[in-house]
């Protein structure tokens, strides 16, 4: 059979996903779904006037929301409800290229734009029954993907006319998310009006929409939005928080109605608690406990062991280690290319002439009769030394040993670990790429740079910006221009510590085969269906 080009592009990234045609659907994961959300609200009635006329058909009309998860379904026939469920096409289940293959949820959902699957171009043989057309809803407003819509029937029901009858649909939930977002904003300005001159700072909060008093605009920096949505989706009332300036804050939050958005009063508290070790030292880019450490070390030239994921920041660490002083550095990594004999002689040859710091940078990957040499120069010779490592809890025989030989230790936290400074680190590094006045980083590019996973830490947060900056000369940098870079939605739900240990699993293991799905699932001790519901679970790319 040949393939239409769009269908055999999508047949493509589902071979490259994992699946085969024999894949069951029946693994499908499937999660509550969100009543009140503004899509359901604005496409229920025309799903119900769609419902009218498909009466007495064999055919069916399925939303799905931005996650490309379904939210719901409407049916000609209770006998199609049946053969929906046959193959998970449930409320709840999410149908992506990466889970269901080729059809007309996923792959509309994949490219933008509206695409028919008939028949034996599925993908999966589960759906080689069915004939369907799916479009992407767009909100007019903001342009951002809401959701797809689709028809679908069995493949002797195939019909001309269903695109255009669909297309129809879509206009109209179209329509209708711009008059509700009207709406909404009407209803959050006005509760904004009411409050805004009060003596706390007061700020709004909509789906589109940001709010501010003048207390609020100097108060709260745009990287807090995220901190004060998630907060509000959980919690009412009043709490405490500490924002990304480290001011302390009580926070009244009220909602402005279920669609509207939230209304927070924020009034500063005097620190009753030392602030938190991780806190970023101003105009740098490690903790500031971290930084701190280093300074004392440095003036009593003590030898310090500097640990941490690659992008971490260990080579900064060392230049501040340093200071004033001339630093001088031997690379674990230059040991193949130098010859273990050279590579010792150099690192010998500066700690017996080098009168500032020497540092031996990467120490885990020394061949272990290096690092066994290494300890034994610690214990004799008088110099100036530093080491970097890896995580120290991953460092094992000669490594551990030697790296037991530095009493001063300075553990440098993964990017993952320090949420709330991404947004002041991204302005630091922006600035350092030479672009301090010329480029502005928006609140909702904030807030997606906040929702990354950043395996690669600091360095990957660079090479983004960089890259961003080489195609924005100037003005604001928006979340739209980071989505090269950045792949996960800003409404990714923050990770418990639980997660965050599953998230760190899985990643290690796929690097560990090359993202080779089928492999990191049996290393991890898993099936691999197992291994896509959790990746999906933790917005895990790849």
């Amino acid at each position: 059979m040949t393939l239409r080009p769009e269908i055999a592009q999508s047949w493509r990234r589902a071979e490259l996903s994992g699946l085969t045609p024999s894949t069951p659907t029946d693994r499908l994961e499937v999660r509550d779904v969100d009543l009140r959300q503004r899509l359901l609200r604005a496409a229920t009635p025309v799903l119900d006037e769609m419902a009218r006329h498909l009466a007495d058909t064999g055919l069916c009309v399925i939303l799905a929301d931005r996650d490309c998860r379904i939210v719901a379904r409407r049916f000609g026939a209770r006998s199609v409800e049946r053969v929906l469920d046959s193959i998970s096409a449930v409320p709840g289940c999410q149908f992506t290229e990466e889970t269901s293959g080729t059809n007309s949820l996923a792959t509309p959902y994949e490219v933008r734009r509206g695409v028919a699957v008939h028949g034996e171009e599925h993908y999966l043989e589960a759906l080689k029954r069915f004939t369907c057309y799916g479009h992407p809803i767009v909100h007019p407003a903001t342009k951002r993907l809401e959701g797809v819509l689709d028809i679908t029937g069995l493949v002797e029901d195939t019909n001309p006319l269903l695109a255009p009858f669909l297309v129809h649909a879509v206009a109209d939930i179209e329509q209708r998310l711009l008059d509700g977002s009207n709406q909404a904003q009407q209803r959050l300005l006005a509760a904004f009006q009411a409050a805004q001159h009060r003596s706390t700072a007061v700020l709004a909060l909509g789906e589109d929409v940001v709010l501010a008093n003048t207390a609020a605009v100097d108060l709260v920096d745009p990287a807090d939005h995220a901190l004060l949505r998630e907060v509000s989706r959980t919690r009412r009332g009043v709490r405490r928080l500490r924002l990304t300036s480290g001011t302390d804050v009580e926070v009244r939050m009220e909602a402005v109605s279920v669609s509207a958005g939230m209304l927070f009063e924020l009034a500063p508290l005097r620190p009753a608690y030392p602030s938190p070790s991780r806190r970023r030292a101003p105009g740098g880019v490690l903790p500031a406990e971290a930084e701190e450490r280093l300074r004392r070390s440095a003036q009593a030239r003590r030898r310090v062991l500097v640990s941490g994921e690659p992008g971490t920041g260990r080579t900064t660490a060392l230049a501040l280690l340093a200071g004033s002083e001339r630093l001088a550095t031997v690379d674990a990594a230059e040991v193949p290319s130098l010859g273990e004999s050279a590579w010792c002689a150099r690192l010998e040859e500066l700690a017996s002439e080098q009168a500032g710091l020497v540092a031996v940078e990467g120490i885990h990957l020394l061949p272990p009769v290096l690092a066994a040499r290494v300890a034994r120069l610690l214990d004799g010779s008088s110099a100036w030394l530093a080491l970097t490592s890896g995580p120290v809890g991953e460092l094992h025989g000669e490594h551990a040993a030697l790296a037991a030989r530095v009493h001063r230790r300075v553990e440098l936290p993964p990017l993952r670990e320090r949420r709330s400074d991404i947004p002041a680190l991204a302005r630091t590094l922006l600035a350092g790429l030479g672009h301090t006045g010329s480029l502005r980083l928006t609140a909702g590019a904030l807030e997606l740079l906040a929702a990354q996973p950043w395996p690669g830490n600091l360095r990957e947060l660079e090479t983004a910006l960089r890259e961003t900056a080489d195609r924005r000369s100037a003005g604001d940098i928006t979340a739209r221009d980071l989505a090269p870079s950045c792949r996960v939605s800003t409404a990714t739900p923050r990770l418990s510590g639980w997660e965050q240990a599953e998230y760190e699993a899985i990643t290690k293991a796929l690097s560990a085969v090359g993202g080779n799905k089928v492999h990191a699932a049996r290393q991890l001790g898993i099936s691999r269906s197992t291994l896509y519901n959790r990746m999906r679970a933790l917005r895990i790319t790849g």
